[in-house]
């Protein structure tokens, strides 16, 4: 059940997952909500088999500082993010007996963890979950192109895709503290979406669908509320 679609009436007691995204460059072939795109996809499938979850709309504003070298990029930043989530929770806790953050964009992290940990050390059953999967490079390469042409293939420019900065993120990632994504990649990629499909990204999404399901399921929050 979409939140959304609902009149106060007939909003049951049920576990309530919030996606957040971000809204920041992918480059050229990518729309700039690629993440809240998949975010919300993975928590409207996780509930489409039952009638024990609810999905708000998705947060689609999150911490991209790293990608503002972009035209387009809209971050609103760690601090404003926290303090957002933390309200959140609180005003659904007053209804939902549990809520999730099921988080599309890896840049929200830390601040998603501390968030959840700051709600459920005032009570709340709140917890979160992220949109990863095994072997998956780190923005705009093959993952997230082979997801978008899954979900909307149309919105991905074929013509535009190309490869970026394809060396691993851990020899990226001092470059890329200083400087920005722009700073390792002139085009915005991190990966090579070259060869994506969307055969690739149906099965990503799967993967990803079924591991959100797995995690309610067990519903056993680590020390930072993310579901294990």
């Amino acid at each position: 059940m979409n939140l959304g679609d609902a009149s106060w009436p007939g909003v049951p007691a049920r576990t309530l997952l919030v996606p957040l995204g971000a809204f920041e460059q992918h480059g050229p072939h990518l729309p700039l909500d690629t993440d809240t795109r998949i975010a919300a996809a993975v928590a409207r499938r996780a509930a489409a088999d039952g009638d024990a979850l609810l999905v708000a709309p998705p947060l689609a504003y999150g911490a991209s500082g790293e990608h503002e070298g972009f035209p387009g990029t809209l971050s609103i930043g760690h601090e404003a993010l926290r303090a957002v989530l933390v309200e959140l929770g609180r005003s659904a806790s007053r209804w939902a007996p549990r809520l999730v953050f099921v988080n599309g964009h890896g840049g929200n992290l830390p601040t998603v963890p501390d968030a959840v940990a700051r709600l459920r050390d005032e009570g709340r059953d709140a917890a979160w979950s992220p949109c990863v999967v095994a072997g998956g490079d780190a923005h705009a390469g093959r993952t997230e192109t082979s997801i978008l042409l899954a979900l909307d293939p149309a919105a991905v420019r074929r013509d535009a895709a190309e490869p970026g900065a394809t060396a691993p993120l851990a020899e990226l990632l001092p470059a890329l503290r200083a400087g920005g994504v722009a700073a390792v990649s002139p085009n915005g990629v991190l990966g090579d979406p070259t060869g994506a499909s969307a055969e690739e990204g149906g099965r990503l999404l799967a993967e990803m669908t079924d591991a959100l399901r797995a995690r309610l399921d067990a519903w056993r929050p680590d020390g930072t509320g993310r579901l294990a």
